[in-house]
């Protein structure tokens, strides 16, 4: 997992690709570049709402490598997203740790599902 190296998280475009299922984030990297990465989940930890984003490759597919950048995310009162970056060493590791748990939970309710 990445600790959002070089990103300007203040500088987000969020769309929905054609189907409306799956929304993507433009992040705007410090070297003026934009990755783009897909929504894998926004969760709760201590009060807090956090964003889970998987770098997309130039075909906008999956990135092999498996890195993803986590952010604390806001909405304002009418609904509009921002993202913050994560300073705290101990704040990162808990919530990559929170993540990491909600992945296992993911693939145990998958296993269940496939044995149904």
């Amino acid at each position: 997992m990445s600790n959002n190296p070089n990103t300007r998280p203040e500088q987000k475009v969020l769309e929905a690709d054609d189907d409306g299922d799956e929304i993507r984030v433009t992040l705007s990297m410090d070297d003026d570049s934009e990755v783009e990465c897909r929504i894998l989940t926004i969760f709760e930890m201590e009060d807090q709402d956090y964003i889970v984003l998987l770098p997309l490759d130039e075909k906008g597919n999956d990135n092999e490598e498996g890195e993803v950048f986590i952010y604390r995310y806001y909405e304002d009162g009418d609904g509009n997203p921002s993202l913050e970056n994560i300073e705290d060493e101990e704040e990162f590791e808990a919530v990559s740790d929170c993540f990491d748990e909600l992945l296992d939970e993911a693939e145990w309710d998958a296993l269940l599902e496939d044995d149904e």
